[in-house]
């Protein structure tokens, strides 16, 4: 590629078409026909950022569908998330490739109920924290009707990504995340 048509944009956002299969080609495992991409800027160092969401059992508490995440091994974790109409799915993703403190790359495991993948990066930016891309390829269940079907139940990852960032930013500027729903914690105190 020249650098004429090099794209200085997040990978998601280019209006290439052969964006998708660039990113599928640079990330091992990348699995999934659908792609989307967000960023977000977090007023934390990179470090910091990187790892919060390495620990991938924090980021159950931040994802809005993510029902739980257990964490396996070094590489390995169990995704249970929820779906429309009450369902959940749930696969076993690995990390495939990291850079300490820049970039978390996964693949759910074969025979996944959804197939994915993504890359997470970490870019440090002067006096303003880190900007955190998240990018991930997927394909939904049902195909185009499951994706329709899932906007419309606010469950489509394009749509959570934007959301779940937020609230990263959120948790690690702030410590907590704003809601207007009363949380578990609320519900035990007014029990009490």
């Amino acid at each position: 590629m020249s650098d004429q048509q090099r794209d200085d944009g997040p990978t998601a956002s280019s209006r290439r078409s052969d964006a998708p299969d660039e990113l599928r080609e640079t990330m091992a495992g990348g699995e999934g026909s659908t792609m989307s991409g967000r960023s977000v800027t977090i007023n934390r160092p990179a470090d910091e950022v990187f790892a919060f969401f390495r620990d991938f059992s924090n980021l159950a508490g931040i994802m809005e569908n993510v029902e739980r995440i257990d964490v396996l091994d070094d590489t390995r974790s169990h995704w249970v998330v929820k779906a429309p109409a009450g369902r959940t799915v749930e696969w076993d993703s690995t990390v495939t490739r990291e850079e300490k403190g820049r970039l978390i790359e996964w693949a759910a495991d074969e025979g996944a109920s959804v197939a994915n993948s993504g890359r997470v990066e970490f870019q440090p930016v002067e006096g303003r924290g880190t900007v955190v891309t998240l990018t991930t390829l997927y394909d939904p269940p049902g195909g185009v009707v499951g994706k329709v079907i899932a906007k419309m139940f606010q469950r489509e990852p394009a749509i959570q990504a934007r959301r779940d960032l937020n609230r990263l930013k959120q948790f690690l500027e702030t410590g907590e995340v704003a809601t207007a729903a009363v949380n578990r914690e609320q519900h035990e105190r007014e029990d009490a």
